[in-house]
């Protein structure tokens, strides 16, 4: 996991960092009595600066800031991440300036190489380039190859040669070369073996430049991958640094933060208002947890009809936020469809039917972040294939196939997944939101997780998959900015409170 090197929340769903202890002692069983210490003590949360007029030396320091913390956010979270090389296309004006500025040049060194006497100015600027390149791939050390590399190199040693017209190109490109093979990744083997078959001076400089850039490449990558492990150590306080110094020049910086964390707080006082009106035991402002409402605030997240603004806290996940979002879609689609199935075929059903349907829809769905995308077309579609399906296991088994009726409600069913009262559908959402909170309350790292929910049988890998990784986001996000989160809680609670009858509240 990307998260191992953090410390884990506690069996209830506590955070345990001890940079977090604001909000892991709003956990506790009298979480009012922790929001009502003294916010002067050493233990308060962060607070954001008094309004003032912002320079735009603060805006740029601000935008630094914020990049540094998702380039790192994303290093350590991103198992996966590197840098390439982008090229603009070439039908692109950027791509048209870059060939046609190249062309000339290379044209240039060309042109001056055939002069009589050659002419070398271009050539020496190259092969200085060429130099500090090489240097620069040098680790401490190395002192005998960056004193060999100067020497041979040494632009004024070239230039007096130029002078006498002995520079001998060809020597110093298989010098080059053969320094270039030295340094490089393995993976770049083959394009050394190329650079060393090139005949034309000018090509063979050129092709240099080309595996150069993709070595720098290499070396940034190779840098981040050994970097990694140290940032995964700091980057709970890093992030929680950087974030402070933003919202120092950013006294706004936690207004959506706040309206997230809000409406979620307004949720569960609502939610405590309907089952206390309905006899239950409700969870009175005096021991309500603002672990469970946060846990609320991110499942809302991943919800296909919530389209507010995702929270400043959060930014740095939205990417992969928004691509658990369409997975959970598709799951909790496919879900209604099998289960549809799996009631119309009764004691028929198969394993086999079951996971055909599941390939079927998962195939259909594939498209559904594209703005072009359909779904009343697809679920139509999807339902006919289902029928079909259905009546060929069916006459396989030499059983009779599904009446006209019997067809024409299934299609109904299916077609109709995604109104708002769909009984399946809403079966289905109240089991994956069930599923997910359990797994949001789980110590980390997961010495087991939650049984699968009944009906969700037939997509229990992908759910899983869906849960682990949005709980490792979870875990990392809470332990970064709890501070942050508590400081909100005791401004909402203690001095904007929402609107709730006291009343209401038992």
């Amino acid at each position: 996991m990307p998260f191992g090197n953090d410390k884990s929340s506690g069996s209830d769903g506590q955070l345990s960092d001890s940079d977090s202890s604001r909000l892991s002692e709003s956990m506790s069983d009298s979480p009012r009595d922790s929001f009502t210490s003294d916010s002067s003590s050493k233990h308060a949360s962060p607070v954001s600066s008094p309004p003032k007029a912002v320079t735009f030396d603060e805006v740029m320091a601000t935008t630094r800031n914020m990049s540094n913390l998702m380039l790192a956010h994303e290093i350590v979270t991103n198992e996966n991440f590197h840098l390439d090389t982008i090229d603009p296309p070439k039908n692109s004006l950027e791509g048209k300036v870059k060939q046609i500025v190249h062309k000339a040049f290379w044209d240039c060194l060309e042109s001056e190489l055939n002069e009589n006497p050659p002419q070398y100015e271009h050539a020496i600027k190259l092969f200085d380039e060429i130099k500090e390149i090489l240097l620069s791939f040098l680790t401490p050390g190395t002192n005998r190859l960056r004193t060999q590399i100067c020497e041979v190199l040494d632009v004024d040693l070239i230039r007096q040669q130029a002078e006498h017209n002995a520079v001998d190109i060809p020597k110093l490109g298989s010098y080059i070369i053969n320094i270039m093979s030295k340094l490089c990744a393995p993976v770049r083997d083959e394009d050394i073996r190329k650079l060393k078959a090139s005949g034309d001076v000018v090509q063979m400089l050129r092709d240099v430049f080309h595996v150069l850039d993709l070595m720098k490449m290499d070396m940034v990558n190779y840098t981040i991958t050994n970097i990694r492990p140290q940032l995964q150590r700091q980057l709970v306080e890093y992030e929680r640094v950087k974030f402070q110094e933003i919202l120092e020049k950013t006294p706004d910086a936690l207004n959506q933060t706040t309206e997230w964390i809000k409406e979620s707080l307004k949720d569960a006082l609502e939610k405590t208002s309907q089952q206390t009106a309905s006899g239950a035991n409700g969870v009175s402002m005096d021991n309500l947890s603002p672990t469970l409402v946060l846990n609320s605030g991110y499942l809302k997240l991943l919800q296909a009809e919530y389209h507010s603004a995702i929270p400043e806290t959060l930014i740095t996940d939205d990417s992969r936020i928004q691509e658990l979002k369409l997975k959970l879609l598709q799951v909790k689609l496919t879900a209604c469809i099998c289960l549809i199935t799996q009631n119309a075929m009764g004691p028929y059903c198969t394993n086999g039917l079951t996971d055909t349907i599941k390939e079927i829809t998962k195939v259909l769905l594939q498209g559904m972040n594209s703005k072009t995308f359909n779904l009343k077309e697809t679920l139509d579609a999807l339902s006919i294939k289902v029928c079909s399906e259905m009546n060929k296991s069916l006459t396989g088994r030499e059983l009779s196939p599904l009446s006209t009726e019997a067809q024409s409600f299934l299609v109904g069913q299916i077609c109709s997944i995604t109104e708002k009262d769909h009984p399946i559908c809403n079966l289905i959402e109240k089991r994956i939101n069930e599923y997910l909170n359990i797994f949001l309350c789980l110590p980390y790292p997961y010495k087991r997780v939650p049984k699968i929910p009944g009906g969700l049988t037939s997509v229990g890998q992908e759910l899983e998959f869906i849960a682990v990784h949005y709980a490792n986001v979870v875990n990392l996000n809470k332990q970064v900015y709890g501070p942050f989160y508590a400081g909100i809680f005791r401004k909402l609670l203690f001095s904007d409170v929402p609107e709730a009858k006291p009343e209401t509240v038992s």
